[in-house]
């Protein structure tokens, strides 16, 4: 007789539990059967069955972190005579593991959970208790020993500020140094090519090539400078607070001691947040760094349409530049080809804004002592760090690496646009200047021919000022 799909798998669920794959931990609250192979413990076990959510788990990035932060709570609770050098190295040996990306199976738990994020605390604490307790003799409590002198409320919030200080140390900055680089060799690449400028996605007056290449540049290297001035808040940490702000249970000046070993071991400047009250409740340097990497989404969403916009055609669009042809572009039709990296950059920089605003909500919900919207800061600000991250390498090395000038086209558009007549302004005057450009466009003319019917102009005199090359400043 078969079983409903429910009471099978309830079936096999007893089975396990009398084959004695389960073992049973305690808490203060009674007997939790744990899977006999997990590091974990009962408050993990817990929140794995009370928080059955969605699919997003929490970021390695912020378990490498949590590991960081136990390694030098351990190290600074050693010196104040906390804990033995036995369950310092014991902790310390587990915490580089973790960090060396071994047993990160051991964190399987929602970002939906507890807005403290306590029990992924707690499941850090497990898995480094269970494993340190069986690599050596030491006894490794997951709260009197790897949470000794912290809290939840503390170490949750301080990870997650050494989360994104890493992430954007090793990934975003080196990202965005390499973009930068890019532009500057296509804007010495491309000098001396003049082209005309749109504005409102009309036809505009002239620039060089170099130029219009310089303004992207100019929006990464601003939006890096609106990163690093963010940087300072983002550092500060709020370990040594404990649970409301007031540092019980934690020897005097932990949190400044837990910031000097981090520093060093870091080579990032983390210092105590000077006011452990606002560390708790404020999320603030959090919506600031938030805000500096939509600033960032913002331009790359610019460019990438510029960029897009230029190499539009092959045939019918603007086509002033070409772009890798990386992939066939559809399903039906043969032979096109998309700008499939600026489309890539582009819904990341969608999904950036739209992870500032939730970012910014949930740091507003910082209710007397503490703010409990903190795991889906971490998992926006790791998202949005690490998207930027990959998409400007990705841009960089299978778009940008390979975008080319088109000479041809790019002078058949500058020799065709009406606003050159521009700069005759100060020769025949706005209204005469416009009456030749709307005469040539009505008549389909060119300008020449539009000042010499009109005679606004000898023809030696428009050959003498309509040259595109004196309308251009820049020195490229």
């Amino acid at each position: 007789m078969s079983l409903p799909l429910k009471e099978t798998e309830a079936f096999c669920m007893e089975r396990k539990t009398n084959m004695k794959e389960f073992r049973i931990e305690h808490d203060v609250l009674g007997e939790v059967k744990v899977p006999a192979d997990a590091c974990w413990m009962s408050q993990t076990q817990r929140s794995l069955e009370n928080f059955e959510i969605g699919i997003e788990k929490m970021p390695v990035s912020l378990i490498r972190s949590f590991a960081w932060l136990k390694l030098a709570c351990a190290a600074a609770n050693f010196e104040y005579g906390k804990i033995s050098l036995g369950q310092k190295e014991a902790i310390v040996s587990v915490c580089r593991q973790i960090i060396a990306g071994q047993h990160l199976d051991q964190f399987p738990l929602a970002v939906w959970q507890t807005g403290s994020g306590t029990q992924t605390n707690m499941n850090v604490n497990e898995v480094i208790s269970h494993i340190a307790s069986r690599e050596s003799q030491e006894t490794i409590h997951p709260n009197d020993t790897v949470n000794a002198s912290q809290s939840s409320n503390d170490t949750f919030p301080a990870a997650m500020h050494i989360m994104a200080s890493l992430l954007i140390k090793e990934e975003l900055m080196p990202a965005l140094n390499q973009i930068i680089e890019r532009l500057q060799a296509l804007e010495e690449e491309n000098k001396g090519i003049i082209k005309i400028g749109r504005t409102h996605l009309q036809d505009a007056t002239p620039l060089y090539l170099s130029d219009e290449i310089s303004g992207w540049r100019s929006m990464m290297e601003h939006s890096k400078k609106h990163i690093e001035d963010a940087l300072p808040y983002i550092h500060e940490l709020a370990i040594g607070a404990t649970a409301v702000g007031s540092g019980l249970n934690a020897p005097e000046g932990f949190g400044q001691k837990v910031c000097g070993i981090l520093d060093r071991a870091l080579n990032i400047h983390f210092k105590s947040d000077p006011n452990f009250f606002h560390a708790l409740t404020s999320k603030d340097a959090c919506v600031f760094v938030s805000g500096a990497l939509k600033g960032l989404a913002a331009n790359a969403m610019k460019m990438a349409n510029d960029v897009r916009w230029l190499a539009s055609g092959p045939r019918c669009g603007i086509g002033e530049i070409s772009i890798p042809a990386n992939e066939p572009g559809s399903s039906i039709m043969p032979g096109k080809i998309n700008p499939t990296q600026c489309e890539a950059l582009t819904m990341v920089a969608v999904q950036v804004m739209g992870n500032d605003a939730a970012i910014g909500f949930a740091a507003s919900q910082g209710n007397f002592e503490l703010n409990v919207f903190m795991p889906v800061i971490a998992y926006n600000l790791a998202q949005s760090i690490q998207l930027l991250a990959d998409a400007l390498k990705s841009f960089d090395k299978n778009c940008l690496a390979g975008l080319k000038a088109n000479p041809e086209q790019i002078q058949k558009n500058l020799d065709n646009s009406l606003m050159l007549v521009t700069c005759l302004n100060p020769v025949i005057g706005y209204e005469n200047a416009g009456k030749a450009a709307r005469h040539a466009f009505l008549n389909n003319l060119s300008l020449k021919e539009a000042l010499l019917q009109l005679n606004l102009l000898e023809e030696d005199q428009i050959d003498e000022l309509l040259r595109p090359e004196n309308m251009v400043r820049s020195k490229k």
